[in-house]
């Protein structure tokens, strides 16, 4: 799929908000299940919007899909993660083998869990990979734009065509994941930009750097900026000049799934990235996506107080992957549960 600005602007145009019919009546079944009103909190919320979103009160989230793009990132010669680049490719292997975290808590909650390459920085090829290879990795975004703004809408292009092919090959429910050594630095450029944050709020430790490399990777960071700033104006333009190929990737199926009316749940830092993205090019897009949980990564904090969003977990990760997407989509299929299966007081006989 080749896909232009023009195009990009004709499918985002094309995401439709939620159906406010719908949620009223979804609101009205949960205010009369046999329970207090609002005695289950967000799963409440969570269902309504799920109904919002499916067009449907009974909606049905069982096939649940992940999707993990890896790509990796030129800014990692200059010293900002503590983990060789070639740990990218290792670790696609052992999604492919089901070795990783994203493996086996996607397996806990019977889930899926897809592998694209969409820019890892060697040549791939293995059984069960998905090839949509752009370049090999982003070029160094401290000496120019990390990629053209073709490149960018390629990965996007990417991203689209495997969130379409996951909801017509049956997905309910789809999760984002990532792998890409180096990519919490294009993230927080991504953050610093977006939400006009300084630099330092929204830069982590990422694979874990002391705090003589964090220091650095904040300075990486500032003359990215700084020698890209010419190119930072648009959404798009933003994202191709200090951005990541799985990270469009990412938004290009956010924008897909919203299209298609398909909730999404967005895993962690990077991941929001790519969802921060899409939400600049329509903020529509936000209401199809749940944020599974804050990481441990500090400028994933910012992102959530300056958007006024709520993640649904908090348990200190911050591995990426898709791991957070995979807990909470149990969480969000419960929450349709309550509404589907649950019953009212005048079905249940119960005298409120």
């Amino acid at each position: 799929m080749i896909l232009s600005k023009e195009q990009l602007e004709k499918f985002v145009a094309e995401i439709e908000p939620l159906d406010d019919g719908i949620m009223d009546a979804a609101q009205y079944r949960l205010d009369h299940l046999t329970k207090p009103r609002g005695s289950l909190g967000r799963l409440e919320s969570m269902a309504r919007r799920v109904c919002g979103i499916r067009k449907s009160l009974t909606p049905v989230l069982k096939n649940k899909l992940i999707l993990t793009f890896a790509g990796d990132h030129g800014v990692v010669e200059e010293g900002v993660s503590s983990v060789p680049q070639e740990v990218t490719r290792q670790m696609v292997y052992n999604f492919l083998a089901g070795g990783a975290g994203v493996n086996v808590l996607a397996r806990h909650v019977g889930a899926e869990v897809r592998v694209i390459d969409v820019g890892v920085a060697a040549s791939l090829d293995a059984e069960g990979l998905f090839c949509h290879k752009v370049k090999h990795g982003t070029d160094n975004m401290m000496k120019g734009p990390a990629m053209s703004e073709e490149e960018a809408l390629a990965a996007i292009a990417v991203g689209m065509e495997c969130g379409s092919k996951a909801i017509s090959d049956g997905a309910q429910i789809l999760g984002t994941g990532e792998m890409g050594i180096g990519n919490t630095t294009p993230s927080a450029a991504l953050f610093a930009v977006l939400l006009d944050l300084d630099v330092s709020e929204v830069t982590g430790r990422g694979t874990g750097v002391d705090d003589k490399t964090l220091n650095h990777k904040i300075e990486v960071i500032r003359k990215s900026l700084a020698i890209n700033r010419k190119l930072l104006r648009s959404p798009l333009e933003i994202l191709a000049a200090v951005g990541g190929l799985e990270i469009a990737a990412i938004c290009g199926m956010i924008l897909e799934a919203a299209r298609r009316r398909v909730p999404v749940v967005v895993d962690g830092f990077i991941s929001s990235a790519g969802a921060l993205v899409a939400m600049k090019l329509n903020r529509i897009a936000l209401d199809y996506c749940f944020f599974s949980h804050l990481s441990a990564e500090q400028g994933h904090r910012h992102f959530f107080a300056t958007t006024g969003l709520k993640p649904i977990l908090h348990l200190d990760m911050r591995l990426g992957e898709g791991t957070g997407a995979a807990l909470a989509m149990e969480l969000i299929e419960a929450s349709v549960k309550i509404i589907t299966e649950m019953a009212t007081f005048d079905e249940a006989g119960v005298n409120a």
